[in-house]
């Protein structure tokens, strides 16, 4: 007897929800030092005879509460490149040229410190996202990164390009409907970032782009996303309770990137951290009221660092504790904001913590937590999880 359309449909989901089963990071080897940057920053692009915006450019360095960064652009790559060194000179193909190589192997560090540990051969990988707003490039970062781990031919990809800082959640909102959907599924995320494409001279009437060189850096992050794991070999680590996406109000324009000639430029042009803060408590309100949980000091958090300000107005409009982001703020002053990357630096760093302190799920000893994804758009990300026991994580 045939079976109906909707055994078939109920045969191919999982039982249970997404889980995080593996997480791989990795950066660039070359490591500036944010207290020397400004010096550097301004000799390697000729311009040291800007001595008014070089103090300028100083005090954002001090207030970043970035200690270091890892970059792929190293001096002499940029003595090399001195059209990338401009604020405004035609330098896409040099800036392209770099990051379609890059990015891949990047990414291939990350995901194969993620499959290393989850502990399955790569032939088990049904599924691919990778996501970057560094370049872009047919066949896509994708292609390339199959072709660089030896995956299946056959494995499934999604390429998401240009999505920007909020992408850390995005990339988990698609494996969970992917893992939850198709019963069995493996999905491995990449995140890779590289600084390449926005790197450029300072400019006396665009300080908003001398905001991104002094925060961003390089990195790529990797988990692997799979539900009903198997309990011989798989140790996860998180579960994926929901995911959702909005738009802030009145937030048109507040960040926007355009890939010209130049490069990719960034523009701040609204109040970031202020527009964050004033409508972070509704996306809570709304991932949590199924829970029964409005105390914001009882969960977890896993917040973008996408600078300072956020970070302190966020803190200060719920009534944080200290601790609450304490994390984050530990992978901004590591590693500088590596936009999509930094969420899951930040879920590996937590997870360390915890295994370190022997606590019973995160480092805070809680369960239940937020991760937020905030990018272009305004668009935030928010995600809810739930922290699984070390015992059963190791």
């Amino acid at each position: 007897m045939s079976k109906t359309v909707e055994e078939i449909w109920a045969a191919q989901r999982a039982r249970g929800p997404a889980t995080v089963l593996a997480i791989g990071t990795a950066a660039p080897a070359n490591v500036v030092y944010q207290a020397d940057y400004p010096d550097y920053y301004f000799r390697i692009t000729k311009s040291e005879h800007m001595t008014e915006l070089k103090e300028k450019f100083r005090r954002m360095c001090d207030k970043s509460m970035i200690t270091k960064r890892h970059m792929h652009l190293s001096e002499e790559l940029l003595k090399n490149n001195p059209d990338i060194c401009a604020y405004m000179a035609p330098s896409l193909d040099a800036r392209q040229d770099m990051v379609v190589v890059e990015v891949p192997k990047l990414g291939k560090e990350a995901a194969a410190k993620a499959i290393k540990e989850w502990g399955r051969p790569k032939s088990a990988i049904t599924h691919l996202i990778f996501c970057t707003t560094s370049g872009v490039d047919m066949p896509g970062a994708d292609f390339q990164l199959t072709k660089l781990l030896g995956l299946c031919p056959s494995v499934r990809r999604t390429m998401l390009y240009q999505q920007g800082c909020f992408a850390g959640g995005t990339v988990l909102r698609l494996a969970k409907d992917l893992a939850e959907n198709n019963a069995g599924a493996r999905v491995l995320v990449v995140c890779s970032e590289i600084t390449a494409v926005t790197f450029r001279g300072p400019s006396e009437t665009h300080l908003d782009s001398m905001v991104g060189q002094a925060l961003f850096g390089d990195g790529a992050s990797a988990i692997i996303v799979g539900a009903d794991p198997d309990p011989v070999i798989e140790r996860p680590l998180f579960q994926i309770v929901s995911a959702a996406q909005t738009i802030l109000p009145d937030s048109d324009g507040a960040i926007d990137g355009h890939l010209r000639e130049v490069g990719l430029t960034f523009h701040l042009l609204k109040d970031v951290p202020g527009l964050i803060s004033k409508n972070i408590e509704k996306s809570l309100k709304e991932a949590f009221a199924p829970l029964g949980i409005d105390d914001w000091n009882s969960i977890f958090w896993i917040v973008h660092p996408g600078g300072p300000a956020i970070l302190d107005q966020v803190e200060a409009k719920l009534r944080l504790k200290v601790e609450k982001l304490k994390t984050t703020r530990t992978v901004l002053s590591e590693y500088g904001n590596m936009s999509s990357a930094c969420v899951l630096f930040i879920l590996d760093e937590m997870r360390r913590n915890s295994m370190e302190e022997g606590k019973a799920t995160t480092g805070e000893g809680l369960h239940w937590g937020v991760l937020f994804g905030f990018g272009p758009g305004l668009t935030v990300e928010t995600v809810v999880l739930h922290s699984l026991p070390i015992a059963e994580a190791n």
